[in-house]
Formats: C-alpha cells, sequence, structure tokens
C-alpha cells in the first residue's frame, strides 16, 4: 500500500474519530452530571428509616395494669374490643365539603353540595350513633403515601411520592397484618394499588384497575367496600362538574344500602385519603388537598354527647391506634398518632368517672406504644434531638406514674374526676409533642453525601465552561486525556467497590458512580493544568449583560417566591436578552446603517440597511408579542390564590354549549394546519421539499395524516361521552386506536429520515467545460479528499444552477444542479421536530396547539434575530462558534414553553390523563409506559428545545442563503456590485473544516450542558442550605425533582440532536461519493 493512501486512509479514520469524540466527551461530561445529581439525591431525598418491629398481644407496650383488664376474654388483646367488624369505605378524594350537611331547601352553589344525604340524614336523627370529622392528611397528599399512613399509622417521606403508581409492599408493622396475626378475616374489594401494597394479605380479594383516571366506572361497578371514583372524576372534570354530582349520589345509595344491612357489632367507617383542588389534582399541602372527611357509624350508640356544631379536625394518623384498640388489636409498633378519644366514653349512661377513666386508659396504652417506638427508633437512627426526646421521656415517666398513682388510690378511695381529666391532658401533650419531633425531624440528611454531590455537580461545571473555550484548538488533546480520565474512573470505582465490601456496607450504586466520576473528573481537570493557562476571558459566559442574567436566573432559585413566580421571571429575561440583542446590533452599526451586517440583515449598499433594520425592528416586535400571547395558557401555583389559571388549559369536554365547542375545535384545527403547512413551506423555500427522498415524501404525505389522526382523536375524546350507545364501542376503539397510529406513523417518519437523511434532489444536464481540479486519479477515497471536492462540486452547481435561471445558457452549461443541499443539515433537524411534535401534542389538551403554535413562531423569530447576532458566516474558514447570548436565550425559552402549556414544578399540576393516550390498559403489567407518557407529557419542552438545539448552530449558514437571494435582487434592480460576489455555501461552509464543524458542535453542547447544569446546581444549593426552611418540601424540593429529571431528559435529547447532525453528515460524504463515481461513468 502507497504511503499516500496510508495517509489517506488516517486521515479518514480522524474524521470519524473526531465524530465519535464528540458524542463521547458529551456522553462522558452528561455521566459526571448524573453521578453528582444521584449522590445528592441518595442524601437529600431519603425516606425514613422504618422499623421491622411488630406488635404482638403477647408482649405489652409497658408495664401497669389496664382500666377493665381485657387480656384473657374472647377476642382480646391488649383490651377488649369494642367492635367484632368493621366496613371500611375508603373513598379517594373524598373532600371534607363534599360531606359537610347542606340546609335543606337551600340551593347549593356547586354541583357537589348536599350529595350524601344518608350521611346528613344519620348526623342529623342519630346524633350519638354517628360522627363527621375534618380528617387531616399529611402532605404530599398522593394515593399511596396516604394508604400508608392509614394503615401504619406512621408519618409519609417525600420521596415516596415517586413510588405513587409503583406501590412497594409495606414492610412496616400495619392494621392489615395484625388482623391476620390475631386470626381475622379480611376480604378486601377495590383497587389494584393495595395488591402492590399488600400481597398475599387478604383471605379474599377482588382488584380492579384503577389508574385510569378518565374511567369513572370500572371500580365503582366492582366495589362496595372500597370506592374510587371521586378522584378519578376529580381529575377528569374537576369537582365542580355536573359529573362528580352522579359521582356522590351513587355514592350515597350504595352508603344507604351499608347501612340498612349494618349488624350491631360492626363499625361503619367512611373516610377519604385526601381532597383535591378545584381542578381536581392533589399531591400538594393546599387545604383543599389535606382536609378530607371521616365519618363514623354504629346502629348501637357510640357517643355518650351530641356532636359539636363544628367538626372536629382529627389528623388521619389517629385512626390507626383507634381502630385498633376498638377492635382488640395490637396498635402498630410504629404509630405516632393518638386515639379518637370520643370512642372510648363507655356506655351512653356511663358515669363521667367511669367514662374519664376509660379514656386515661386508652390514652396510656397509646402513649406506651408510641414511647417504645421512640425508644427503639432512637437506637436504630440517631436523628431525633436528644434533648426533645428526653422532654419527651421525662413527660411521659411523669404522666405513667400518675396514671399508677390513680390506679392505686382507685383500689382504696375515690378518685377525682379532675385528677383524671389533667392525666389524659398531660398524656395527649405527649403525644402531640411526640407526633410533632419526629414531623420536624422526619427526613434523615446525610449531609457528607449531599456535599459531595453539590462539589461534584460545580466542578462538573466549571469542566463545561473551560472545555468549550478549548474546542476550538486543533492541538489539544481532547481524545487521549478523555481515555486517561475515564480509565482512572473505573480505578476510582473499583477501589471503592472494594472498600465497601471489605467493610460490608453493601454496594450502593449512586455512591460507586459518583466515585467513579469524581476520579475521572479530577484526573481530568488535572492534566489540564499542566498544560498553561489559557486567559480566564473566553472562559465568561458572555458579555456583562449576559452574566447579570444568568447571576439573576441562578440567585432567584434561592427564593420560594421567585421560584413561585418563574413562569413570569422566564418571560422577562427573554425578553430583556431580546432587547439586548437589538440594542447590540445598534451599538455595532449594523442595524440602520451599512457596513458589516448580520447573515439574515445583510445588505451590500446603506440604503438596503435601512430597510433591513424596521426587519430587524420587526421580529423583535414579533417576539414579544408570541412571548406574551403565550403567557395566556398559564396554570397558577396553589400558593397564590389571587392568580386564575387560564381556562383555556382544560380539555373541550369540559366546554359547556356546543357552539363555543365547536368554535374552539374549529381553532384547533386551523392551528394544526397552520403548523404542517409552515413545516412544508419552510423545506420548499430551503429547495429540500424537491427532494424524493423517502422522508420528505413522508412530510408531505405522512404529515398531513397524523394531522388528521390527531384531529379525529381530538373530535372523538371530547365527545365520547355524548356517542349514541351504539356507536360506543366503535368511538371508544377509534379513541384508543388513533393516538397509536399517529404514534406508529411518527415512527416511521423517523425511520425513513434515519435511512436516508440526505433530503436533495439531483438534476443533471449538458456537461461543463470547466472540469474539477483534484489532486488524486478515480474517485475520492478517503474523507480528505472529499473535504477538498466537494465544496467545488457545489460552488459548480450554484454557477450552473445561476447560469440557467439567468437564461444564458451559453457561458455556463448546467452540468448538475442540487437542491436544498445548503440546508440539508437544518432540514433534518426541522423535520425530526416535526415528527416528534404531533405524539407530544396527543398527550396535552386539545387547545394546546395553539401555544405550540405560537412557541414555534416565537422560536424561528428567535433563531432569525439570534442570527442577526451572529453574524455573516460569509467567507469565514472557521473556527464557527454559537454565543453564550444565543444558548441562554433558547435555554430560557425551553424554561418558558415548560411553563406556557400548562405546566408547574410540582406534583398536584403533573398532567396524569397523558399516561392514558392510546394505552388505558398500560399500567396493568408496568408502570414503565404511563410513565413513560406522562414524562413526554411533562418535559416536552425540554425534549424539543434540546434536539433542535443545533439549530442555533446551522441557522445563521441558512440564512446566508436568503440573505444572499435578496442581494442579487438589489442588484439586478441597479445597484453596482464591487468585485466578484463569492455564491453563499450555506451549510456546506461546515464541510470546508470538518474540525471546526466538530469542534463547533461539541462546544454547542458543552455550553448549553453548562447553562441546564447551573441551574440544577442553583436548586441543589438552594434546597441544601435552606432544608430546614418551611417551604423546603413544598416548593424547593419538588422545584430540585423536576429541574434534575428535566436535565436528564435534555441531555440526552442534546446527544440525539448532535448525533442527527453528525449522521446527516456522514450521509452527505457518502451522498457526494457516489455522485462523483456517477459522473465518472
Amino acid at each position: 500500500m502507497s504511503s499516500e493512501n496510508l495517509s489517506n486512509m488516517s486521515v479518514f479514520l480522524i474524521s470519524r474519530m473526531l465524530k465519535a469524540l464528540v458524542l463521547f466527551f458529551l456522553a462522558w461530561v452528561c455521566f459526571l452530571f448524573y453521578a453528582g445529581i444521584a449522590l445528592f439525591t441518595s442524601g437529600f431525598l431519603l425516606t425514613r428509616l422504618e422499623l421491622t418491629n411488630h406488635s404482638s398481644c403477647q408482649e405489652l407496650p409497658g408495664k401497669g395494669p389496664l382500666v377493665g383488664g381485657g387480656r384473657g376474654e374472647p377476642g382480646a388483646c391488649w383490651t377488649a374490643p369494642r367492635f367484632s367488624r368493621a366496613v371500611i369505605v375508603l373513598i379517594d378524594a373524598l373532600r371534607f365539603d363534599f360531606v359537610q350537611p347542606w340546609p335543606g331547601g337551600l340551593p347549593a352553589q356547586y354541583p357537589y353540595l348536599g350529595k350524601l344525604g344518608s350521611i346528613q340524614h344519620l348526623l342529623e336523627t342519630k346524633p350519638q350513633h354517628a360522627r363527621l370529622y375534618r380528617f387531616l392528611a399529611d402532605p404530599p397528599t398522593t394515593t399511596m403515601q396516604r394508604l400508608k399512613a392509614l394503615t401504619t399509622g406512621s408519618l409519609p417521606t417525600f420521596i415516596d411520592a415517586g413510588s405513587n403508581f409503583a406501590s412497594y409492599a409495606i414492610q412496616e408493622d400495619n392494621l392489615i397484618a395484625q388482623l391476620n396475626n390475631t386470626g381475622k378475616r379480611v376480604v378486601f374489594m377495590g383497587d389494584d394499588t393495595w395488591k402492590g401494597l399488600f400481597p398475599e394479605a387478604f383471605s379474599q380479594a377482588f382488584f380492579f384497575p384503577s389508574f385510569n383516571v378518565k374511567d369513572l366506572h370500572t371500580v365503582d361497578s366492582g366495589i362496595l367496600e372500597h370506592l374510587y371514583p371521586t378522584n378519578h372524576c376529580g381529575h377528569k372534570h374537576g369537582p365542580h362538574h355536573p359529573e362528580m354530582a352522579k359521582k356522590l349520589n351513587q355514592m350515597d345509595q350504595v352508603l344507604q344500602t351499608l347501612v340498612e344491612r349494618l349488624e350491631n357489632d360492626t363499625l361503619l367507617v367512611v373516610a377519604g385519603d385526601h381532597g383535591m383542588t378545584e381542578t381536581g389534582d392533589h399531591g400538594g399541602d393546599s387545604k383543599p388537598e389535606v382536609m378530607a372527611a371521616l365519618f363514623l357509624y354504629s346502629s348501637l350508640p357510640l357517643f355518650p354527647r351530641a356532636p359539636p356544631e363544628d367538626p372536629e379536625v382529627v389528623p388521619q394518623v389517629n385512626l390507626v391506634p383507634t381502630l385498633a384498640l376498638l377492635l382488640g388489636l395490637p396498635i402498630p409498633f410504629g404509630n405516632i398518632g393518638e386515639v379518637i378519644v370520643d370512642l372510648f366514653s363507655g356506655e351512653v349512661d356511663t358515669q363521667p368517672l367511669a367514662t374519664a377513666l376509660a379514656q386515661a386508659s386508652a390514652y396510656h396504652l397509646n402513649a406506651q406504644q408510641v414511647s417504645r417506638f421512640l425508644h427503639a427508633y432512637s437506637l436504630a437512627a440517631q436523628d431525633l434531638p436528644p434533648e426533645e426526646l428526653q422532654r419527651l421521656q421525662d413527660l411521659f415517666s411523669s404522666a405513667s406514674s400518675e396514671y399508677k398513682r390513680l390506679l392505686d388510690q382507685l383500689k382504696t378511695e375515690e378518685v377525682r374526676e379532675a385528677d383524671v381529666q389533667a392525666l389524659i391532658s398531660q398524656l395527649r401533650l405527649f403525644l402531640q409533642g411526640a407526633r410533632t419531633a419526629c414531623t420536624e425531624t422526619w427526613a434523615r440528611f446525610r449531609p457528607a453525601r449531599m456535599i459531595g454531590g453539590t462539589v461534584l455537580l460545580a466542578f462538573t461545571c466549571l469542566l463545561c465552561l473551560v472545555t468549550s473555550g478549548l474546542t476550538s484548538s486543533p492541538d489539544f488533546p481532547f481524545l487521549g486525556l478523555l481515555l486517561k480520565s475515564v480509565a482512572w474512573g473505573l480505578v476510582g470505582a473499583a477501589l471503592l467497590a472494594g472498600g465497601l465490601i471489605v467493610g460490608r456496607t453493601g454496594l450502593d450504586p449512586a455512591l460507586l458512580c459518583s466515585g467513579g466520576a469524581a476520579t475521572s473528573l479530577v484526573a481530568f481537570l488535572w492534566a489540564l493544568k499542566w498544560r498553561g493557562k489559557p486567559p480566564m476571558a473566553i472562559f465568561l459566559p458572555g458579555p456583562l449583560p449576559i452574566l447579570v442574567l444568568l447571576f439573576l436566573r441562578f440567585a432567584a432559585l434561592f427564593s420560594d417566591s421567585f421560584v413561585l413566580a418563574e413562569a413570569r421571571a422566564a418571560p422577562f429575561l427573554l425578553c430583556s436578552l431580546s432587547l439586548f440583542v437589538v440594542a447590540q446590533l445598534h451599538w455595532e452599526g449594523r442595524l440602520l446603517v451599512g457596513g458589516p451586517t448580520a447573515s439574515c440583515l445583510s445588505s451590500p449598499t446603506a440604503s438596503v440597511a435601512r430597510r433591513e433594520g424596521p426587519r430587524a425592528l420587526g421580529l423583535l416586535v414579533g417576539l414579544l408579542l408570541c412571548v406574551r400571547l403565550s403567557s395566556l395558557f398559564h396554570r397558577c401555583p396553589e400558593e397564590t390564590p389571587v392568580c386564575q389559571s387560564s381556562p383555556w388549559l382544560a380539555p373541550l369536554s369540559s366546554v359547556g354549549g356546543g357552539q363555543a365547542k365547536n368554535l374552539w375545535y374549529g381553532a384547533c384545527l386551523g392551528a394544526l394546519g397552520v403548523l404542517v403547512l409552515s413545516v412544508r413551506f419552510w423545506l420548499r423555500r430551503c429547495g429540500n421539499l424537491n427532494s424524493s427522498a423517502p422522508s420528505i415524501l413522508f412530510v408531505r404525505w405522512g404529515l398531513p395524516l397524523m394531522a388528521l389522526g390527531t384531529a379525529a382523536h381530538w373530535a372523538l375524546a371530547s365527545g365520547s361521552d355524548e356517542a349514541p350507545p351504539r356507536l360506543q364501542a366503535l368511538v371508544s376503539g377509534a379513541v384508543i386506536g388513533l393516538p397509536r397510529v399517529v404514534l406508529g406513523l411518527a415512527a416511521i417518519g423517523l425511520g425513513l429520515l434515519l435511512w436516508q437523511p440526505v433530503t436533495v434532489l439531483v438534476k443533471t444536464g449538458a456537461s461543463s467545460p470547466n472540469p474539477i481540479v483534484v489532486p488524486f486519479v478515480g474517485p475520492p477515497a478517503s474523507q480528505a479528499d472529499l473535504n477538498y471536492v466537494v465544496p467545488q462540486i457545489y460552488r459548480r452547481m450554484q454557477e450552473a444552477l445561476r447560469g440557467k435561471l439567468a437564461g444564458g445558457g451559453g457561458q455556463t452549461p448546467l452540468a448538475l444542479a442540487a437542491y436544498g443541499l445548503g440546508s440539508v443539515y437544518s432540514a433534518a433537524v426541522v423535520t425530526t421536530l416535526a415528527l416528534l411534535v404531533f405524539p407530544l401534542l396527543l398527550l396535552h389538551t386539545e387547545r394546546i396547539i395553539l401555544a405550540f403554535l405560537i412557541l414555534f413562531l416565537q422560536s424561528f423569530l428567535l433563531l432569525q434575530l439570534l442570527a442577526a447576532a451572529v453574524g455573516t458566516p460569509a467567507g469565514s474558514p472557521g473556527p464557527f462558534s454559537v454565543p453564550w447570548l444565543a444558548i441562554s436565550a433558547w435555554a430560557l425559552t425551553a424554561t418558558q414553553t415548560f411553563y406556557s402549556t400548562g405546566h408547574q414544578p410540582v406534583f398536584p399540576a403533573i398532567h396524569w390523563n397523558a399516561a392514558f393516550v392510546g394505552f388505558p390498559e398500560g399500567h396493568d403489567s408496568s408502570p414503565v409506559l404511563p410513565a413513560l407518557l406522562v414524562g413526554a407529557n411533562t418535559f416536552a419542552s425540554h425534549l424539543l428545545f434540546s434536539v433542535g438545539c443545533p439549530l442555533l448552530l446551522l441557522w445563521p449558514f441558512v440564512c446566508e442563503g436568503h440573505s444572499s437571494t435578496k442581494k442579487k435582487k438589489s442588484l439586478t434592480s441597479g445597484t453596482e456590485e464591487e468585485g466578484e460576489k463569492e455564491e453563499p455555501l450555506m451549510e456546506m461552509r461546515l464541510r470546508d473544516a470538518p474540525h471546526h464543524f466538530n469542534a463547533a458542535l461539541l462546544q454547542l453542547g458543552l455550553k448549553y450542558l453548562f447553562i441546564l447544569g447551573v441551574q440544577v446546581l442553583a436548586c441543589v444549593l438552594a434546597a441544601s442550605i435552606l432544608r430546614r426552611h418551611l417551604m423546603v418540601w413544598k416548593v424547593f424540593a419538588p422545584k430540585f425533582i423536576f429541574e434534575a429529571v428535566g436535565f436528564v431528559v435534555s441531555s440526552v435529547a442534546l446527544l440525539l440532536g448532535v448525533a442527527l447532525v453528525m449522521w446527516v453528515d456522514r450521509a452527505v460524504g457518502s451522498w457526494f461519493k457516489q455522485l462523483i463515481l456517477s459522473q465518472e461513468r
């Protein structure tokens, strides 16, 4: 093999390695971020320590006799049971005002008022048999956590919310386990959430799927003991919809039947696990979410007195010890609730002293159990404050001694009721203090891990900042440093794993990954230290105004008020950046006068520049208008009651009146049509729509089909409840099938694009008298040969095409013409975004299409304006770079889109309906599919803007071609051209210097990761510093979770977007090689 061939092969391999190096380096940086997030999460979002201890009948929780005995009696355990059975009707999302009595004869202000008439009748006619309480839930108000609290008596932790739909078996002591241990028979009928929490715990069970919030009838039709209707009805329609009244009436009939068949030894418990907001959501800690209802009834008298006018507030955990003692069960070991004292008053005609003694006995038994739990927990976890534990222990010891003294006194003389009431107050004070102490210190932070994760994130951001300034250096050894760093990381992870094994602490994946990542990062930064110190100016993210805006965005995340107001802050910062772009153009003399103008605003004369000045101002005005219009689709945080969420976020099925619904549906159809036509118009203007590539053919015919399927799905879904009975099955099948068809078409389109990504139309004609001169014989044998010949081929195509269009035909015969080659990269990215947007639209409500259309127009205007700020790439051999200003504006637009599509970084605002678009049965086998659908809905903006991030690099080259067309028009109108103008290469200019192309993509990815990483770092620091803040679990922790998950989605999408551009570049090289071979033949 000749030395020339060896040289060509080495150049070819180096070019291929550059592409792989860019993706490998970006993936490595993403891994560093992931490791830092995982390490911090393992120290911050921890579940509390769950003890495996269980209470038993054979072992009392403490010493001392019981008033009235109870042990040794049939069915007795710690105390004698008052009831043999209990019927528990747990109604999900039963808000208190759904049950609150409504005066008869008065018109109900809301549809849900006064619908549970059977409860109101019992409260009025049998006040000593029935009692209604305000049932206070501890946040977060997700179903799984509420069920844990209602069966264990413990407080939930924040991280358990992530397992709301992937229920894990409860290992702690609980009521169901105690019923089984004491030989009771437990029959269950209800939703399948209980199956995951209590596997094989029921004597007989009938489980029904319940995760589909749009299914209002499946569970209701199959069960009596457990109802799950109001939550689904609330999610779909909200509490104010007439459908809610229907569901409450249905439940009222079931409760009437239960009361009629209730036996004397049976207690009826009707409870809600949580409430709901005015939009039908739950998960937070607003009053409508935490205030549920609790109703107790017995055929025999339960209470010695009539109920108070205003129902008493009872924490949900108090139900656990109450039911345990009423049924003669041991109180679960980890319970921290207190008994509902009214239920331990004895018979109706019982003397006040006997009633007080019975209540004191129940309280003392409850206090003994809580004291035992605190002692065991403090030994295992050691996170409760020692001084608080000592205070509580002294309080319990004093109360216990007083209880024993009163019992001894009762044997010989009369005991005063006042002394017993004082003891009860002392015991209640202990129980409430224990619950408060656990509430305040339940989350056991690991400061070392939190600090380690924060440091790792901070240094990874520093790595992105430093290396982004070194990418343009051709002699910088990225590959060598990266390989050495990865090797050191593997060594560090192996050593850490060995240490964990020797120490018998177990292999912690988060610790192993972060250890390897830290070692790898230190090795890379240490190597950089010995390669000199470049000027610090190249590392600063933009000019001073950009630094100020980035600092404001960083600092705002430390204030709960600013986090709640981020939906307004992000558009403000974006508008400020846009104004800065125009001001910068004016300061540089590129706005209203001639000179070095931007690519999209360039003009050969001052007169043309003056015409382009108003165009730039028009772009700015259009951008600001789009930002304002997109804010109309906002969703208000629950902490701002004055704010009113946009009514346009509701589905069309909730719109009253057929004419209004039809008008909105017509507007949605119009927006769909404009979206499809806009994509086709842009591709036609760039010349790519003329291509016969399969992906372009799909854009011509597939996109309209996807739009048609989306429109049909919206029409059927919004009117499915109104369909005739004989068509219900057909409509239901279409509602399920159409989203799958759209998703399948999107997958086919993406597959075709990856198969043939070169969207170029080639036309041949007469041969050119001026052949292309190349320094090699035969076809190009290497990437270096292609890099030499491709720009010449592209210029010859443009010259030939210009000659044909001018009508000369004689001087430049047409040999070859390629339409769309100058925008081949951006065409692939735009096509990909168009294919992704239709499945994402289906996951949102219908009218969100209007917001998407506005935001797409805003993104186009922003790209045009940013391209103007970058300046013309014409004649530049590289290096190419995307300024920090453009990347910051792009990231802010992604954040603005998140809020402008009806999202908020809190769990109650998650659009759970997206989990069942086209896949209503997806949760039966695994929660993965619903989680993916909900995640795609929530982080649609992160996905689209990250995949489209390469457009920031490509768009100025596209604008070069458009501005060239305007130049030609101005020249033909009479303006004299100074010298010979070079035809614009547009995106083919990137192939002039492959190293600069790859370096620009790497720099773009690093800068974008830096902007996103700084946001995550700010959330991490805020959550760490303010971890004892009142709003940490309501604001800062959810913000961190959403920001971290959003970073993962964005980084993966960014890798896919960069990989797509590189895949197109590889295909373009192969296309040119085949083109040269065909011309030689």
